[in-house]
């Protein structure tokens, strides 16, 4: 599987290697067949311009998911692409007292879990939590969650 991480911010010093190993935990986990995926690291100023386009909501969010292939596409199936932010991250941590690293571990997750059909529309938000919930222990359980390291 080609895994493409670009990391364009420099709130959160994040680890590529890390990366695409929870990105291919994930997808494992899921029993998804999926030739590249990309996950973009980013600032604020990004999301909330990706946000604002595409969602017609300025605001900063967490993250923003791009699906491309459905699960049908067997020949070559590009799963999308997943735009994290840590500074929201970093935001969160400090108000709720946990981890950045984590909730930016979490953020990965719940993007990823959108371009393999989860959503949190409020009649299937529970859904998408249960797997959230699945997925960062079993990540934990293969002491896969992003840390403090170099990059």
């Amino acid at each position: 599987m080609n895994i493409y991480i670009f990391d364009e911010q420099n709130s959160l010093s994040i680890n590529s290697t890390q990366v695409e190993s929870i990105v291919s935990a994930v997808i494992h986990f899921e029993g998804q067949l999926v030739h590249e995926v990309s996950v973009h690291i980013v600032d604020t100023p990004t999301i909330s311009a990706l946000h604002a386009e595409y969602f017609d909501d300025p605001s900063t969010t967490d993250c923003i998911s791009f699906p491309i292939d459905s699960p049908e596409e067997k020949e070559y199936r590009v799963l999308g692409e997943v735009f994290v932010c840590p500074e929201t991250a970093i935001t969160y941590a400090n108000k709720h007292e946990v981890d950045p690293y984590r909730e930016t571990t979490l953020y990965i997750v719940h993007g990823l879990l959108h371009l393999m059909d989860y959503d949190d529309y409020p009649e299937v938000v529970e859904l998408m939590r249960e797997a959230e919930k699945r997925h960062m222990g079993n990540l934990r359980h293969l002491n896969l969650c992003l840390t403090k390291g170099e990059s």
